[in-house]
């Protein structure tokens, strides 16, 4: 320490810190300069990897050659060998920091936007994210030792074991993390799809993270389901293998009615909510098919289409509106359910029924 403030003190350190102040300067250009040229070079390509490029490298590019212009001033000046060799120590294990740093938010960001351009989804996984981070942290930190010579076959067998200890100690969270790794894996539920769980709960999925799935309902309340939970459910998704989907509406019409016109005025109120209503598939040609001679009606089923699912209630609720219109308006019944109940008129029929 004395041989450091003597430094300090004389005077010399003048020129060391101009050429660190220089390379500080020079780093600040050399950032905003491989930024431009990568703005221009992801600009040809549609994947859009600038902003997970800029968000790292984003001060690590001036924090190398600040590390550098340590490095040279370090050599201009008079310190023994031995302060030497720390300071050069301490300046290699803050580079590979900084690549460290570097490599987790370009490679975590570049993944996340793979995520939304694969899945189709806004939000991301924070699964997949944390799991980088920490495996690319990890990596550091072995190199780290390692330069260092600090052994590290003796860190891997105590992680080892130790990994075997917290394993059996947190058995239903490892059944978690594996069970979300699995959900992102199959691609079956990714967030932003629609999906119902045979338990009855039903939403979008806003995320999996390394323990729960959140699932944002319709009321705007969220459900949080264990990833092993989630894995051994049955789960109807409604954005799989399209977001569009078919909408069933049962209808039933009086037995008096005349059946060709009933299916004209039905597909034509179909088409026109198709076309006009926000959520319909206007491309689609909606028909009808009758099934059912029921006790007091003929069924029928008309098909829809829309969009996604949740523009199937605005749909219905419009279609049921103008189709009641148009029925009226053409004179076509929709019946109640009605029995008919015939009595004997005269005494000895009666009579007869009784003893009989």
């Amino acid at each position: 320490m004395a041989e450091i403030y003597d430094f300090m003190t004389s005077g010399q350190f003048l020129l060391p810190l101009a050429f660190l102040a220089g390379s500080l300067v020079l780093g600040f250009l050399a950032e905003k300069i491989v930024l431009r040229i990568l703005k221009k070079v992801t600009a040809r390509t549609k994947w859009g990897a600038y902003e997970a490029l800029k968000n790292g490298l984003r001060g690590m590019i001036t924090l190398l050659f600040v590390t550098a212009g340590l490095y040279f001033a370090i050599r201009l000046t008079d310190f023994s060998p031995e302060v030497l060799v720390y300071y050069q120590r301490a300046l290699m294990v803050l580079v590979i920091f900084s690549l460290t740093v570097a490599a987790v938010r370009v490679t975590a960001g570049l993944v996340d936007i793979y995520v939304r351009k694969a899945e189709g989804a806004v939000p991301s996984t924070t699964i997949l994210g944390n799991m980088l981070r920490i495996v690319i942290f990890l990596t550091g930190l072995l190199v780290v030792l390692s330069y260092l010579d600090i052994p590290i076959a003796p860190i891997i067998t105590a992680l080892g074991i130790g990994g075997f200890a917290v394993a059996l100690a947190f058995q239903d969270t490892l059944s978690n993390l594996f069970s979300g790794l699995h959900i992102l894996a199959s691609r079956l539920v990714k967030p932003g799809d629609f999906i119902k769980l045979d338990t009855g709960e039903e939403g979008y999925v806003a995320d999996v993270t390394w323990r729960n799935t959140t699932i944002r309902t319709l009321p705007n309340n969220m459900v949080v389901v264990p990833n092993s939970r989630l894995a051994s459910a049955i789960i109807t998704n409604y954005n799989q293998p399209r977001k569009e989907m078919a909408v069933l509406v049962d209808v039933g019409v009086d037995y008096a009615s005349d059946l060709g016109e009933v299916e004209e005025v039905t597909v034509g109120v179909a088409a026109d909510v198709l076309r006009e209503v926000p959520g319909g598939s206007g491309d689609f040609k909606p028909f009808v098919r009758f099934h059912t001679f029921s006790e007091y009606r003929i069924e029928f089923t008309v098909v829809l289409r829309v969009n996604e699912y949740v523009d199937q209630y605005r749909l219905k609720h419009e279609f049921v509106k103008r189709l009641h219109r148009a029925y009226r308006e053409h004179g076509i019944d929709i019946p109640l359910p009605a029995r008919t109940i015939s009595f004997a008129h005269d005494r000895e029929s009666m009579l007869s029924g009784i003893r009989g």
